[in-house]
């Protein structure tokens, strides 16, 4: 699993007055949480990019003030105008304390049913998850080599050692549909409706004597 680094300076002061200094000098406000104690911190703006502008899972190490912390992303916050980060939450990870992370679905093989002729959709990009940090890995492979035509792949089916799942588990996570091509040609070789029988013409009746 990727780890990166990031170099940080412990925040005295906190307010928006401090917050807004922060950013006038390319620094983001952070906070790692979930450890000992809270702390305060900040780091230029172009440290975090490679943890904020990935769909990746990853560990983040941040030093500040000659201590680490290994930590994962929990929150982040946007200016509403700008677009800019402008704040940052980290979860420190502590070996015996659960935490619970999204981690991204790779899917692997090749389905029955697209090779019969349909179109994988995956439906989820990722799963919730409570477990150890010692457990955590880069992302959870799901084979879908068994997904038949018109198959669901659900939360459930998805088994997993030291790793309790927090999504709903009847959510479908990949499902595989009919083309426009397979249905036009399901189409074609369906038998034509029969025809109604035409009604038989009643008998005059017979002419009296």
């Amino acid at each position: 699993m990727k780890t990166i680094t990031i170099e940080g300076q412990l925040r005295t002061e906190i307010g928006k007055k401090a917050t807004r200094q922060l950013r006038s000098q390319d620094l983001v406000p952070g906070v790692i949480y979930g450890g000992a104690a809270e702390v305060n911190f900040s780091a230029a703006a172009k440290a975090f990019r490679p943890l904020v502008y990935t769909s990746e899972f990853q560990i983040a190490e941040v030093n500040v003030n000659g201590k680490t912390y290994k930590c994962i992303l929990k929150d982040l916050q946007f200016d509403k105008v700008s677009d800019e980060l402008i704040h940052v939450d980290l979860l420190e990870l502590v070996g015996d304390k659960k935490v619970i992370a999204n981690l991204p679905l790779h899917f692997t093989g090749v389905s029955i049913g697209v090779k019969d002729g349909g179109k994988l959709i995956t439906k989820m990009k990722s799963l919730k998850v409570k477990t150890l940090p010692k457990y955590l890995k880069a992302f959870i492979e799901v084979d879908v080599t068994n997904l038949a035509l018109n198959g669901n792949l659900r939360v459930e089916d998805v088994k997993l050692d030291n790793m309790e799942v927090m999504n709903s588990p009847r959510i479908p996570i990949a499902s595989v549909v009919l083309t426009r091509q397979l249905k036009q040609e399901e189409a074609a070789a369906a038998p034509a409706a029969a025809p109604a029988a035409a009604a038989a013409p009643a008998a005059a009746p017979a002419k009296k004597k």
